[in-house]
């Protein structure tokens, strides 16, 4: 009998729903012991089932995983799955398994797979990633699923010795759901650290009621914003050429814009930005 989704193979040997030849005919492992079809795409939900039955069914996934189980975006199929699991398991590539404390309000089941709460799996980001990582994939989480940063502090007084809590406060303060891509995330962290004023996201360029344009980010007090041109201005012309067209009238209507790209240099983006705005009137 055929078997359509993740599986342990072991488990289908036993209950005689494949022979040995079948399992090594058709499927392939994802992790130790584990498979699905071979014609299938594997997704990160096959990823991550395929993690939780490696542990014996045993473990809470968390991390990026988590957050992608959300729907959190800029989440690959092929990221390492992050278990929390209360008993040792051997090492393999593409699972990162943390033996560590976890309470059972901090677990919930996203279609049939434990998953940290949303507020376990932003404690466990931000105390595991690096910093502009950390905040990259906090923002996309809150984006997409919004959190309480209460209850990630809440945890944090939970766990009052766990690693990374230090980096944790760092970043919670740092995290804003308006970035809609970690190239934004990463923009604003550079204008914060470069000692600019903290720009607000998607900012609305207005025209009496009516927003003609939402900025990446923005200074609406000098009325001035910065745009990040990524990949959708060269692959998706009719974007292109709509932003193009807009930019006369956003600047009539008083806002001075920066637009930056992949190849500028950091201190290029922070200079051309700080001379916007102290042309506005700010002052350090």
């Amino acid at each position: 009998m055929a078997k359509r989704t993740v599986f342990i193979g072991r488990e289908a040997l036993t209950e005689g729903q494949l022979t040995r030849s079948e399992l090594a005919r058709w499927y392939r492992p994802l992790f130790r012991g584990v498979y699905m079809p071979k014609d299938s795409t594997v997704t990160l939900w096959d990823r991550a089932k395929a993690a939780w039955l490696a542990t014996g069914r045993q473990a809470v996934v968390t991390g990026v995983a988590a957050s992608g189980l959300y729907g959190a975006n800029w989440v690959d199929p092929d990221t390492a799955i992050e278990l929390i699991s209360p008993r040792h398991a051997r090492p393999q590539p593409g699972l990162v398994i943390r033996q560590e404390s976890i309470a059972p309000d901090e677990v919930t089941t996203v279609s049939g797979i434990p998953v940290v709460v949303r507020a376990r799996a932003a404690f466990d980001l931000g105390r595991h990633l690096l910093r502009g990582e950390a905040v990259a994939r906090l923002d996309a989480l809150m984006r997409n699923q919004v959190f309480s940063t209460e209850d990630v502090l809440m945890l944090a007084m939970r766990y009052p010795g766990v690693r990374g809590l230090k980096r944790l406060g760092e970043v919670l303060p740092l995290v804003d759901g308006g970035a809609a891509s970690p190239q934004e995330t990463r923009l604003r962290l550079l204008y914060i650290d470069a000692g600019l004023p903290c720009p607000t996201t998607q900012v609305p360029v207005l025209d009496g009621w009516e927003a003609v344009r939402i900025l990446d980010l923005g200074w609406e007090r000098f009325r001035v914003g910065s745009e990040y041109d990524g990949d959708v201005h060269r692959t998706n012309r009719r974007a292109y050429v709509k932003d193009l067209r807009l930019r006369p009238k956003v600047e009539s209507l008083g806002w001075a814009v920066d637009h930056v790209i992949k190849e500028d240099r950091d201190d290029e983006i922070i200079e051309r930005a700080r001379r916007l705005l102290l042309a506005r009137g700010w002052r350090p």
